[in-house]
């Protein structure tokens, strides 16, 4: 698998590729015949109108998601803007794209997701992995075999080869908050409750010594994890301010957002959290 994370329009785009062992005119069948797709995409496919401005209907467990046709050409390229429902406002507008390249022995697939979530960038290729190797068993008229457990190494292997793992520092005015702020977006692969106790929160009291991995300084205000809202630690000393940060991320996994500011350097910072987040990244691994 070659997997690539780039821009297209001003999106980030994720571009994978795969050489398989049957010509396109059957790995086509896969990717566009309903009952087939159905067995290897997230998705199981309600209805397909298959021309361009057709519409797809995919049931997502529970929630209806709609999609349109862009572009076809059998059976060569087929794309659609796949519409994501209110449940998942991370999600937006996401267009896919697969390409079938003719090769001796077979053909070379070249998928394409654009899409509007960088931190989501890793969950995406990780479970495009897994649906790919699925879809190369119905290509080959055998059966969607599943990997056991859920894809975390995978996920933690792209997110270090897509550079999610880093931070960004600005510069802030310095007629109003003055000095560095640092940001961290994270998606993790487990739900936010998870995160939230293997991170130490629950020990976090306001008045009292920020718990070990959220930060330095002194807890000013702390909300648990509740139905629909973020969960945070916020703590600070001599003018630093820290927000910690749990959100519902892509999947079932939380999305960690981390600010620290009043810095007068961001290097520290920036290093300093990134070992932090790494270290809770690891632990969720265990």
């Amino acid at each position: 698998m070659n997997a690539t994370l780039g821009m297209f329009d001003g999106r980030p785009s994720l571009r994978m590729e795969r050489r398989l062992a049957h010509p396109p005119e059957k790995v086509w069948r896969a990717v566009t015949e309903p009952d087939r797709l159905g067995q290897w995409f997230p998705f199981t496919v309600v209805e397909m109108d298959l021309r361009v401005g057709g519409k797809i209907t995919f049931d997502g467990g529970g929630m209806t998601m709609d999609a349109e046709i862009t572009e076809l050409d059998p059976p060569r390229l087929f794309a659609f803007l796949q519409h994501s429902p209110r449940e998942m406002p991370r999600e937006g507008d996401n267009l896919l794209r697969f390409e079938l390249l003719p090769e001796e022995g077979g053909c070379l697939l070249v998928f394409t997701q654009v899409f509007h979530d960088r931190p989501a960038a890793a969950s995406y290729a990780s479970g495009w992995q897994v649906c790919l190797d699925a879809m190369e068993a119905v290509a080959g008229g055998r059966p969607a075999e599943w990997p056991e457990g859920n894809f975390a190494h995978l996920h933690e292997a792209y997110v270090e080869a897509f550079g999610l793992a880093e931070g960004v520092a600005e510069l802030l005015d310095e007629q109003a908050d003055g000095g560095w702020r640092v940001r961290f977006e994270r998606q993790l692969t487990r739900p936010v409750e998870e995160v939230w106790t293997a991170a130490g929160a629950p020990a976090a009291t306001p008045g009292e010594q920020v718990p070990d991995g959220l930060g330095e300084g002194i807890v000013t205000a702390v909300r648990e994890p509740a139905a629909g809202l973020p969960a945070y630690v916020e703590s600070g000393e001599r003018g630093r301010r820290v927000r910690w940060e749990l959100s519902q991320g892509t999947g079932h996994g939380a999305r960690l957002v981390v600010t620290e500011a009043g810095l007068p350097d961001a290097a520290a910072a920036l290093k300093a959290w990134r070992d932090r987040i790494e270290t809770l990244a690891r632990r969720l691994l265990a």
